[in-house]
């Protein structure tokens, strides 16, 4: 096997997991005492307690071995790269796309908040099928509004980011929603590490860029930076990835022209996480910057609507990242 094939081999994710599924098995194995002992069944779980306690270290061993080779022997070649990227955006001015779906309460304030920041040309908005009155709002503040038919998140950012290159072309791209969780003056903070990056991605891990009570809940919080911490292990070396679930991005528009054809919108809640792992897949350069994060106005729709959306959600990424999408 040729030496840079090797670098690309992502040790380090592999090595993670093992360390998870050994650390599982071992609880399983302690958590065992519980009914031994409850219901008086230590005759029979004794021995299956034992095995998974004593064989939960194997795992854990290997992935201990899988990630020190990783990090110690591969990850110089891995990020080793020609200097720190300093490329000025010609035109900076920006083309917001917003998603909205039964958004009739904050779209209308959500656009013109975008509309009043000096380096927005446009904003667009796309109503994956919205029942209410979220097409006719954006319209009405100043949008440019689309319908997508196709249910599914990734089909709405999907169009969202095919009609902000080719509508009105503008340097950069910003993706957002139209539920007035984020605002435009972070916007200012995007163009600002653009000239380092194909993709600025937006963090909302960050503690005192969060307002107290937001959908995003504490197992959302560190689920989130758990799966950013294995799409990082993945591509060990090339990105720093704590927040896989923000919708909230600035792309350079030369670069979603060449990322769109690769990208399958029918992958619906974790389209956030498969963009980042196409991206980082192409070799573009993707960078995040702190954003706020504010309260949303009206009910999630998306993955933030139960802890239990959530974990599955979360499951789906982390299959998507280690198996392909």
């Amino acid at each position: 096997m040729e030496p840079r094939l090797v670098r690309r081999v992502p040790l380090l994710l592999y090595g993670i997991l093992c360390i998870c599924a050994g650390l599982v098995l071992y609880l399983l194995g302690v958590a065992t005492v519980v009914p031994r002992y409850l219901f008086n069944l230590n005759a029979v779980l004794l021995r299956p307690s034992e095995l998974l306690v004593w064989y939960s270290g194997l795992p854990i061993v290997i992935g201990f071995m899988l990630a020190l080779i990783d990090l110690f022997v591969l990850f110089p070649g891995k990020r080793r790269r020609a200097g720190l990227r300093y490329e000025p955006v010609a035109d900076n001015r920006v083309t917001v796309a917003l998603t909205a779906y039964n958004d009739e309460e904050s779209i209308g304030q959500a656009v013109k908040d975008f509309l009043a920041h000096p380096l927005v040309r446009s904003v667009i908005v796309v109503s994956n099928n919205s029942t209410d009155a979220t097409f006719e709002r954006a319209q009405a503040a100043g949008a440019i509004t689309f319908n997508e038919t196709a249910q599914g998140y990734g089909q709405c950012v999907y169009r969202c980011l095919t009609e902000a290159v080719t509508l009105q072309p503008t340097g950069l791209v910003a993706l957002c929603e139209g539920d007035s969780t984020f605002r435009a003056y972070d916007l200012e903070k995007f163009v600002a590490y653009a000239p380092h990056a194909d993709i600025v991605n937006g963090t909302r891990t960050v503690e005192g860029l969060r307002q107290y009570s937001t959908q995003l809940s504490t197992f959302m919080y560190y689920g989130n930076l758990f799966v950013g911490k294995l799409l990082e292990a993945k591509y060990l070396g090339h990105s720093t990835i704590t927040d896989v679930g923000t919708t909230y991005k600035l792309c350079r528009s030369e670069v979603l022209q060449r990322l769109l054809p690769k990208l399958d919108p029918s992958i619906n809640l974790e389209f956030n996480a498969y963009f980042l792992d196409t991206a980082l897949r192409e070799g573009l350069m993707v960078i995040e910057c702190p954003i706020t994060f504010h309260p949303r106005v009206g009910l999630s729709k998306g993955g933030n609507t139960d802890n239990w959306r959530a974990l599955q959600v979360g499951c789906r990424m982390i299959k998507g990242v280690v198996t392909g999408w």
